[in-house]
């Protein structure tokens, strides 16, 4: 409990100002400050402050000075912010565009002065006029985000198999169903994993696009930071007529114990557009001589690696959490974006207390699954923050969860489970993708 004593003293204005961080430019930053924003970016992820002249010019590469907002104390950048264009897959497979937000920082001496609220209200008032449905991210700390309107989205989930404990027959080879795994190099991964990633996010709720850098990252073309690019193992999965339906890179390390290997083969990603792919990629992995632990990248939280083994218990959870981060920009286009499992009605009370997407509106799902939406002023039966319509957007969460939670208002009895009952997905979102 606590008591209002009245208030503070008035410190001098130019204290209170500092404080407040008014006295700092939040603006677009000019292409001759990129170097500086760039430096400032590594200081606030604790990354060494001295930059390389390669990692400068790798990575201005990606600044687009008008949607790079910095926070400038005396002409030094102390608050670095980045949006870019991107594409979410939503329930049933649209496409819709996003406003995707990375590369934020606080330097430590500017903390608690309102830099990130200023960049993020900037960007997002941006986004909602440039017609973005919604805006993503990949949250760093949980309690953050929430405060902009954001809800957690998809999670992820990260396992470790124990590869002599999987029940698989050491002597596997090759898949039984008259694919193959092959081994290839980075070019061919650059030929190939673009269209097999757009194969799998029209199918896969949650995942997003990527441009063809992500690419050039990923196989060590373009190098973000200064160290030493040790280049993974590629290997693609080929159905019997020859088509890549899955792909994965993975590292290995070396370790042996009383002249034995216990080696590791770490996942950096894997993707695939059939079940066939998945199981034989797993398999591969799992395969290969010396190797005693599998580590995956992140996974769905439902994803069928467990019970692609004999022994499901082989794979043990290392990590679940959060992972991307959805902030509704249009309530009518995001809800008619999606689809939904069966017919019904339900009338939304959003609250958004940043302005930008707040209001009544009425949601009528068709048996077909397509949704329609349109503002109302009929009687609410839920009523809910925009965060909470984030974290519920892709079905990762439920309604009746969250009004256990205090954390969505149920206005009409059964209301939530109707609301479930409309927003259930057969499999749980996932965005393979740090950005």
């Amino acid at each position: 409990m606590t008591r209002d004593s009245g208030p503070a003293p008035a410190a001098p204005a130019h204290d209170a100002r500092a404080s407040r961080g008014d006295d700092i430019d939040v603006r677009p930053v000019t292409p001759d400050e990129i170097p500086d924003w760039i430096r400032a970016l590594s200081v606030g992820f604790l990354r060494s402050p001295a930059v390389s002249a390669d990692e400068l010019a790798a990575r201005s590469t990606v600044v687009v000075p008008e949607r790079t907002l910095g926070a400038f104390d005396e002409g030094r950048c102390v608050a670095t912010f980045r949006s870019f264009e991107q594409e979410i897959t939503a329930v049933g497979g649209k496409a819709v565009p996003a406003d995707a937000i990375s590369n934020v920082t606080v330097t430590a001496t500017h903390r608690r002065r309102g830099l990130l609220t200023r960049m993020m209200a900037r960007d997002l008032a941006a986004a909602k006029e440039r017609g973005d449905v919604v805006a993503t991210l990949i949250a760093a700390e949980y309690r953050i985000y929430g405060r902009y309107g954001f809800g957690p989205a998809a999670s992820t989930t990260e396992w470790t198999v124990d590869v002599p404990r999987t029940g698989l027959d050491p002597r596997w080879s090759r898949p039984v169903d008259g694919g193959r795994i092959d081994l290839v190099d980075a070019a061919e991964v650059r030929k190939s994993g673009p269209e097999l990633h757009e194969r799998l996010r029209r199918i896969q709720h949650g995942a997003v696009s990527r441009l063809d850098r992500w690419w050039q990252i990923a196989t060590g073309t373009v190098r973000l930071d200064s160290g030493r690019w040790t280049e993974p193992y590629y290997a693609v999965y080929r159905a019997a007529d020859g088509e890549v339906q899955g792909m994965t890179a993975y590292s290995v390390d070396d370790t042996w114990v009383a002249k034995q290997p216990h080696d590791t083969a770490t996942v950096e990603w894997l993707i695939a557009v059939t079940p066939a792919a998945e199981r034989a990629l797993w398999h591969y992995l799992c395969s290969i001589d010396w190797i005693t632990k599998v580590k995956t990248d992140g996974r769905a939280s439902d994803d069928l690696l467990p019970h692609l083994l004999p022994d499901p218990r082989a794979a043990r959870v290392t990590t679940r959490a959060d992972y991307l981060w959805v902030r509704v920009l249009d309530v009518v286009r995001a809800l008619e974006a999606r689809t939904y499992a069966g017919a019904g009605a339900l009338v939304l009370d959003v609250v958004d207390p940043g302005g930008l997407a707040g209001g009544r509106f009425l949601l009528e799902a068709a048996a077909d699954g397509t949704g329609r939406c349109a503002p109302t002023t009929r009687s609410a039966d839920l009523t809910l923050d925009v965060g909470e319509l984030g974290a519920l957007w892709l079905g990762d969460e439920t309604v009746t969860r969250l009004v256990a939670l205090d954390r969505v208002r149920e206005e009409r009895a059964g209301a939530a489970r109707e609301a479930d009952a409309l927003l259930h997905t057969p499999r749980r979102p996932w965005c393979p993708d740090m950005f």
